[in-house]
C-alpha cells in the first residue's frame, strides 16, 4: 500500500456534510448578492470539499440592516434579563446535546484532534450558560447621599455588535463573543474565519430551535480584506462596536479603520508567552504543563507558552527530558481519539510554520521534531518541534509562530528571567513555575502580561478578565468585563428633598453701564 493510499484511507469525512455554506441574514439562508463563493478545504487532504458564500459590502449592508431593525423594533433588547437567560440556557442545552457532531465537524474542518474539539464544544455550551446566569445575578452600583440624593447605574444594550472570529477553536471562540453580546440585549453580525466556516454554519439552526427572535443573529462568511466582509463590517456606520480575535497586524488595521467612527473595540491579538521555570520548581509538573501548553490545539493557541525560560541549574536536565517527551507526543489524524497533535488548519499556515522551523535550525539547537512527521506524506502535519539554546534576539524567540514549535532559553537570576520574559512586543500570558511564594507573586506583578498562571497550566475561571497588554490586545472580556463592553453604562441621579441649586440671575441690585459709543467695536 502506498503512502498516498494509506493517507486517503485514514482521512475521515463526516456524514451529511452540507453541499455548500450560505450567509444567514434576517432568519434566512441566502447567497451572496453577487453570487461569489470560495473553496473550503480540509487540512488532512487539502482538497476542497465545499464552497461557501463570499460576503462583500452589499452582504454586510443587508446583515447590518436586519440586525439594526431587530434592535430598534424587535423584542430582544426589551426582554427582561430572565427571559433572555432562558433562551441562552436553551442554546447551551442544544449545544451540549450535539457536542459529538459539533466536535466531528470542527475536527474535520480545522484539523484539531477530536478529543480536544469535543472539549471545545462543551466549553462553548458553558460560555452560554455562564452569561445566562450572569445577567440574572448581576447587580449594578447604587450610591446614596442620605436625605439628599440617590445615584444608580443603568445598563443598556448598545446596538449591532460586529463579531470577527479566528480559525483556531472557531466554534468555542464564536460562543465566547456571542454569549455576552446576546445576553446583554444586543443584536449581532458574525464574520467567522474563512478557513473554518463549517461549524459556524450550525449556529442558525441552534438559535432558531432555542427561540432567538428573527434578525438578532446574522452571519456573513468571507474574507477580511478591503471591500470584503470583515473590512466592510468594521467600517459600517451602524455597527457601534467590534470584538475581534486574531493576529496583531490585523488588529492594527481594524483599529485604524474603526477610528473615524469612534467605535468601541475589544481586540484579543497575538502572543509569544513565556513559561518561566525556576530551579526550585516541580520539574515533573512543569514539563507536563509546558508540553501541553504549546502542543495542545496543534500549537494554534494565542496563550501558548512558546518561549520556555529555564534556570541554568536545571536547564540541561529540563531540555533533555522535555525533548524526549516531545518526541513521544502523538501526531495523528484528527479523528483518531489517541491523537495529541493533528493537522494545521490550512496549507498557507502550514507553510508559515514550516518556514519558522527551517529558520530555527539556524537560530537554535534542534532537539526534537524539525519537519513533517513520518507516515504523513500529505496534509498539514508538523512534528512537535523543540529548539534549545535560543538567543533572545532570534526571530523564533520574538515572533509568533502559532504552531507546535517551542524555543527554550537559559537564565541565571530572577532579574534576567524577568528581562527575558518581557523582551517581546507581546504581553498576553505568562506562566511561572517556582515553589518560592514571594518570588512567584513578585514576578507575577512585574511581568508584562494580561494573565499570569503560577504553578498552573492555562486553567481560567470565566469570571476573570481575559486580555493582554502591548501588542497582545486592547481591552478585556470575561465575566463583568464582557458585560461592560457590550453595554452602555448610564448614570442616573435623583434629588431627594429640597433642591440645593446655586442661584444665578436673581440679584436685587444691579447697575446699568451707559456707553458713550453705542458701537464699542
Amino acid at each position: 500500500m502506498s503512502d498516498n493510499t494509506a493517507a486517503a484511507q485514514a482521512r475521515h469525512v463526516p456524514d451529511d456534510l452540507p453541499k455548500g455554506i450560505q450567509h444567514y441574514i434576517d432568519g434566512e439562508f441566502v447567497d451572496s448578492v453577487d453570487g461569489d463563493t470560495f473553496d473550503v478545504i480540509d487540512p488532512v487532504s487539502n482538497q476542497a470539499y465545499m464552497q461557501a458564500a463570499s460576503g462583500k459590502k452589499a452582504d454586510i449592508d443587508r446583515a447590518v440592516a436586519a440586525a439594526k431593525k431587530a434592535f430598534d423594533e424587535g423584542p430582544w433588547p426589551r426582554m427582561l434579563p430572565r427571559e433572555r437567560s432562558r433562551i441562552l440556557h436553551r442554546i447551551a442545552d442544544i449545544v451540549e446535546s450535539r457536542d459529538a457532531r459539533l466536535a466531528e465537524l470542527e475536527s474535520f474542518d480545522s484539523g484539531l484532534p477530536i478529543t480536544q474539539a469535543l472539549g471545545q464544544a462543551r466549553r462553548a455550551a458553558e460560555n452560554f450558560r455562564f452569561f445566562a446566569d450572569l445577567i440574572v445575578a448581576q447587580a449594578d452600583d447604587t450610591f446614596k447621599v442620605p436625605g439628599r440624593q440617590i445615584n444608580y447605574v443603568n445598563r443598556k444594550p448598545i446596538g449591532v455588535a460586529g463579531l470577527i472570529t479566528p480559525w483556531n477553536t472557531p466554534f468555542m471562540l464564536e460562543s465566547w463573543k456571542l454569549g455576552p453580546a446576546l445576553a446583554t440585549g444586543n443584536t449581532v453580525v458574525l464574520k467567522p474565519a474563512e478557513f473554518t466556516p463549517l461549524s459556524a454554519s450550525l449556529w442558525p439552526g441552534i438559535f432558531e430551535e432555542a427561540g432567538l427572535p428573527k434578525g438578532v443573529f446574522n452571519l456573513v462568511n468571507g474574507f477580511g480584506e478591503e471591500g470584503f466582509a470583515g473590512d466592510s463590517l468594521v467600517k459600517h456606520p451602524d455597527v457601534p462596536l467590534i470584538s475581534f480575535t486574531g493576529e496583531s497586524r490585523t488588529g492594527q488595521l481594524i483599529f485604524a479603520n474603526a477610528a473615524p467612527f469612534l467605535k468601541g473595540l475589544s481586540m484579543e491579538l497575538g502572543g509569544k508567552s513565556p513559561a518561566v521555570v525556576f530551579a526550585d520548581a516541580d520539574l515533573d509538573a512543569a514539563i507536563d504543563a509546558t508540553i501541553f501548553g504549546v502542543f495542545s490545539l496543534n500549537g494554534e493557541r494565542c496563550t501558548a507558552g512558546s518561549r520556555i525560560l529555564v534556570q541554568r541549574d536545571v536547564y540541561d536536565e529540563f531540555v533533555e527530558r522535555y525533548a524526549a517527551q516531545a518526541k513521544r507526543v502523538k501526531v495523528g489524524y484528527p479523528h483518531d481519539e489517541t491523537t495529541e497533535v493533528g493537522a494545521l488548519v490550512h496549507p498557507e499556515h502550514f507553510a508559515k510554520v514550516m518556514s519558522y522551523v527551517e529558520l530555527g535550525k539556524q537560530e537554535g539547537r534542534l532537539v526534537a521534531g524539525g519537519g513533517r512527521p513520518k507516515g504523513f506524506p500529505e496534509g498539514n502535519f508538523v512534528a512537535p518541534t523543540v529548539f534549545a539554546d535560543v538567543s533572545p534576539d532570534a526571530r523564533i524567540f520574538q515572533e509568533e509562530i502559532f504552531g507546535p514549535v517551542v524555543a527554550i532559553t537559559p537564565f541565571d537570576t530572577d532579574e534576567e528571567a524577568l528581562a527575558l520574559a518581557n523582551n517581546t512586543k507581546y504581553g498576553l500570558a505568562a506562566y511561572v513555575w517556582t515553589n518560592d511564594l514571594k518570588r512567584a507573586h513578585n514576578f507575577a506583578q512585574a511581568v508584562e502580561a494580561g494573565m499570569v498562571w503560577l504553578n498552573s497550566n492555562n486553567v481560567r475561571d470565566l469570571r476573570t478578565p481575559f486580555g493582554g497588554v502591548k501588542a497582545s490586545g486592547l481591552g478585556h472580556e470575561g465575566g463583568y468585563r464582557s458585560i461592560d463592553f457590550y453595554t452602555d453604562q448610564q448614570a442616573v441621579h435623583i434629588t431627594l428633598g429640597k433642591v440645593h441649586n446655586p442661584t444665578f440671575g436673581k440679584q436685587e441690585h444691579h447697575t446699568e453701564v451707559e456707553l458713550d459709543d453705542p458701537d464699542p467695536r
